[in-house]
C-alpha cells in the first residue's frame, strides 16, 4: 500500500515580528455596498477568488503582505492574515520591489487559493520566487536563484515565472500533500496557466498550444487570429486573451464558440466573460463586456488617476478572474471593490489532485492519517464532502466554501469515532456562490486503521475465518470480498486443544486482537497484527487460568455500548452464559451473567446482524431451530427471534465470520460432517439466505473459529 512522498513545506515564524492583531469581521450584513478598506497605503495588489492581498504597514510599524478574504459580493471582510514580511531584515533581505506611484511596491501574484507569489532578494541580491500558502509557510527551497525575476501567471497550485539572469521561463506546481514532477524550463515567452493546462505561443502568426503538465504533452493547437506572435496571454476557462503587444491588436478567442473577439488595446487584466483597463487620460478603469460572444461599449467602473507610472496593473488595481469583480486603491488610500456585473461561466472544476484509492487513518504505511485531496473550482461555491459506507450510511459529511477545496477527512465519523474500516464511496457537491450553476463528482477509497468489523483481523472489514489442522498450524483465511476464502497466513507450533477466538481491538492500535484458550485453561490475548499470523510466542500477555471451564468462548461484537468487541462466554457445569466486556485497555473486564443457555447446542457470536450497531448472537436448539438473541447495547440480549426451523442438522462448526461478500453485512459460515463449507449470506436485518457452497475436504481440520 503506497502513497506519494508528501512534499517539504519551509516554515517560517512570524511571531517575533510583531505583526500585530489581525481580525476577524462579522457576516455580510443585509446592506452589500462594498465597504472602502481603510488603508495607511498600499504598496502592491492582487485579487484572486475573493481573496484581496496587499502589501501595507501593520499596527506595529512594520510592512506585512496582507491577506484579506472578502464575502462572494465583496461587502464584507471575512477574514485577516498575512503572507509574509515585506520589510527588511537586518542582513538586507527583502521583498522585490518595483517603481510604482507610493514609492515602490512589490508585485504581488494571487493564485486563488489564497496563495500569494512575489520574490525575496537575499543579502548577496539573488532573488527566490516564493509561493505563500499560509501566514507561516511557503514553497521556495526548489527554485533558482535568479536576478531580475518576474511573475506571468498562477491558477491554483500551478506557476509560471521568467528571470532575465538566465534568459529562461520557469513552470512549476506547489502541492500542499504530496510531491509533484510538472517543472519545466523552458524559453521566454508569453505563457497562462489554467489549472494543469500551459498555453503558449505555437509556430505562425496566432498560433497558441495547451500542454498538460501533468500528462506532460501537448494536447490542443488554437488559431486565434492574431496577426501576430502573440506577446501576452490571458486564459480564464473558455477565454482566451492575446495582444501584440502593449500598443497592438488585441483580442479574446473563445474556445467554446470558436471565434475571436476583437476588444481594445492597450495593458488589461482579463476577468471571467470581461476585461478591464486602465484608462489613464480619463483617469477612468473601463471594462468592456465580452461574455455574449461580442465585445460591448468600453463603460467606466472606477475613477483612478493617471498617475506617474504607465502599468499600474497589480499596482493599484487588479481584476478577480476567477467569476469576481474588481479592486483599486483609490486616492485616499480606501480600498474599494466594484462587481463586474457580468454573468460568470458556470462552476465547474479548474483541476484536482486526489489521494490515493487506500487510506490508512492509522498512519501505518505513509505516516499521514488522513485522506488528503483538492479541488480548485472556477468561482467561488458553498462544498459539501459525503463518505458513505458499502451499504449507503453516511460516515461522515464535511462542508466549506470558496474556490479551494482542500479536503481531510481523517477516518471519524461525526461522533468522533473511527469509521468501520473497508470500502468507502465519496461524493462532492458544489453550489456557486452566485447561483450560477453546481459541480458534482465522485469516487471510492478503501479505509484502513479505522474500526474493526466483526472477524476483522486483516483491518479491511472483511471477516477471516480462523482454522487449526492436526500438525498445529493456526491459520488465517482470508477473502477478497468475493464470498470465499483465497489466501491464508499461518504460524505452526500450536498444540492439540487450542481454542482460538477472533476478536476486537483491545487498546489504541485499531488492530484486532486475537484471544486464544491454551490447552492448560490459560486464556491469552495475542496483540493485533492487522494481518499477519499468529505463532504461540507471538507478543502476548495472560488473561487468567480455569478458563477450561467453559465450553463456549465466542465474541459477539459490541454488546454494551463502548464501540468495543466483548467477550462471551458459557460455564459447562451449569449453561451460565458470562458476559466479559472488553475495558479497551488490554484486559477483560469480570463476568457478568447475563443466560442460563444450558440446553443449546450451539452458541455463536454473529457480530450485528440488524444494523442497530450492537453485537448479536446465534444459538441452535437440539431440535435444529436457530434463533438470534440481539444486543442491547447495555451488556444484555433481547429476547429471542426464531431465524430458521429444522436448520443445520449436518452441521459439526458454525462460525459467525463477519463479512465474506463485500457488502457490509455480517455473514454465516458452516461445515458439515462430509467437510463441505457453506456460505449463507446476511440480510442485514438479521437473517440470511439460502446457503453457498464455497469449498470441499475440510473435514481434517480440527477447529474452526
Amino acid at each position: 500500500m503506497t502513497r506519494r512522498a508528501r512534499i517539504a513545506l519551509t516554515l517560517v515564524s512570524l511571531a517575533a515580528l510583531g505583526a500585530g492583531t489581525l481580525t476577524t469581521a462579522g457576516q455580510a450584513a443585509a446592506d452589500t455596498t462594498p465597504t472602502p478598506i481603510t488603508t495607511d497605503g498600499v504598496w502592491g495588489l492582487d485579487y484572486a477568488a475573493g481573496y484581496l492581498t496587499t502589501v501595507e504597514y501593520r499596527p506595529n510599524g512594520e510592512q506585512y503582505v496582507v491577506g484579506r478574504q472578502l464575502s462572494p459580493d465583496g461587502s464584507t471582510v471575512l477574514q485577516q492574515d498575512t503572507r509574509g514580511y515585506a520589510g527588511s531584515f537586518a542582513d538586507g533581505t527583502h521583498l522585490k520591489r518595483v517603481p510604482c506611484d507610493a514609492g515602490d511596491c512589490v508585485l504581488l501574484r494571487a493564485t486563488g487559493t489564497q496563495s500569494v507569489g512575489y520574490f525575496r532578494v537575499d543579502e548577496y541580491g539573488k532573488e527566490r520566487a516564493q509561493i505563500w500558502l499560509e501566514p507561516n509557510s511557503y514553497h521556495s527551497a526548489s527554485e533558482p536563484d535568479v536576478t531580475g525575476g518576474r511573475f506571468v501567471d498562477a491558477t491554483g497550485r500551478y506557476f509560471v515565472y521568467t528571470a532575465a539572469s538566465t534568459g529562461k521561463q520557469y513552470v512549476d506546481a506547489v502541492n500542499r500533500y504530496r510531491a509533484e514532477d510538472v517543472r519545466l524550463t523552458r524559453p521566454i515567452t508569453a505563457a497562462s496557466v489554467w489549472g494543469s493546462a500551459l498555453w503558449t505561443p505555437g509556430s505562425g502568426n496566432g498560433v497558441v498550444t495547451q500542454y498538460d503538465l501533468e500528462g506532460k504533452k501537448t494536447v490542443a493547437t488554437v488559431s486565434t487570429g492574431a496577426p501576430c506572435t502573440v506577446k501576452e496571454l490571458q486564459v480564464i476557462g473558455r477565454w482566451l486573451y492575446w495582444n501584440c503587444g502593449p500598443t497592438g491588436a488585441a483580442g479574446v478567442y473563445d474556445r467554446t464558440a470558436r471565434k475571436n473577439i476583437k476588444v481594445p488595446s492597450g495593458p488589461a487584466l482579463v476577468g471571467d466573460g470581461y476585461l478591464v483597463r486602465h484608462d489613464r487620460a480619463a483617469g477612468k478603469l473601463m471594462l468592456t463586456d465580452y461574455h455574449s460572444g461580442t465585445a460591448a461599449a468600453a463603460r467606466e467602473i472606477a475613477d483612478l488617476p493617471a498617475g506617474n507610472t504607465a502599468d499600474q496593473r497589480r499596482l493599484t488595481w487588479a481584476v478577480d478572474k476567477f467569476g469576481g469583480g474588481i479592486a483599486y486603491v483609490g486616492t485616499d488610500n480606501a480600498i474599494r471593490t466594484v462587481p463586474s456585473g457580468v454573468p460568470a461561466q458556470s462552476l465547474g472544476k479548474i483541476e484536482s489532485d486526489l489521494d490515493d484509492s487506500d487510506f490508512d487513518a492509522a498512519g501505518r504505511y505513509s505516516g499521514n492519517m488522513t485522506w488528503n485531496s483538492t479541488w480548485q473550482l472556477n468561482k467561488p461555491a458553498d462544498w459539501t464532502f459525503t463518505v458513505k459506507n458499502v451499504q449507503g450510511r453516511t460516515d461522515r459529511t464535511l462542508k466549506g466554501s470558496g474556490t479551494q477545496i482542500d479536503l481531510a477527512w481523517d477516518g471519524k465519523t461525526e461522533s468522533g469515532a473511527y469509521a468501520y474500516n473497508g470500502p468507502k464511496t465519496w461524493t462532492l457537491t458544489a453550489t456557486a456562490a452566485d447561483g450560477g450553476g453546481t459541480y458534482t463528482t465522485s469516487g471510492r477509497f478503501g479505509l484502513t486503521g479505522g474500526r474493526q468489523g466483526h472477524h476483522d483481523q486483516g483491518g479491511y472489514a472483511y471477516g477471516e475465518l480462523v482454522t487449526l489442522n492436526s500438525s498445529g498450524t493456526l491459520s488465517l483465511q482470508y477473502t477478497h470480498g468475493k464470498g470465499t476464502f483465497d489466501f491464508k497466513q499461518s504460524g505452526s507450533g500450536w498444540p492439540a486443544g487450542t481454542v482460538a477466538v477472533p476478536f476486537g481491538d483491545m487498546g489504541k492500535d485499531r488492530c484486532a486482537e486475537m484471544l486464544v484458550r491454551m490447552p492448560n485453561g490459560e486464556l491469552r490475548r495475542y496483540a493485533g497484527k492487522c494481518g499477519a499470523s499468529y505463532g504461540p510466542s507471538s507478543s502476548h500477555t495472560s488473561l487468567g487460568t480455569g478458563w477450561n471451564a467453559y465450553n463456549v468462548l465466542t465474541a459477539p461484537g459490541d454488546l454494551t455500548g463502548d464501540g468495543r468487541t466483548d467477550l462471551l462466554a458459557r460455564k459447562a457445569s451449569t449453561g451460565d452464559v458470562y458476559l466479559f466486556a472488553n475495558d479497551g485497555a488490554s484486559k477483560l473486564k469480570p463476568g457478568v451473567k447475563i443466560r442460563s443457555w444450558a440446553t443449546y447446542k450451539k452458541i455463536v457470536g454473529a457480530g450485528d446482524l440488524t444494523g442497530d450497531g450492537f453485537g448479536d448472537v446465534l444459538v441452535q436448539d437440539r431440535a435444529g431451530t436457530l434463533w438470534r438473541y440481539d444486543g442491547t447495547g447495555a451488556g444484555q440480549v433481547k429476547e429471542r427471534v426464531k431465524v430458521f426451523s429444522d436448520w443445520g442438522t449436518s452441521y459439526n462448526v458454525i462460525v459467525g465470520v463477519g463479512d465474506l461478500t463485500g457488502d457490509g453485512r455480517n455473514d454465516l459460515v458452516a461445515r458439515d460432517t462430509a467437510g463441505n463449507l457453506f456460505r449463507n449470506n446476511g440480510d442485514g436485518k438479521g437473517s440470511f439466505g439460502a446457503r453457498t457452497r464455497i469449498a470441499t475436504g475440510w473435514g481434517g481440520y480440527k477447529g474452526l473459529f
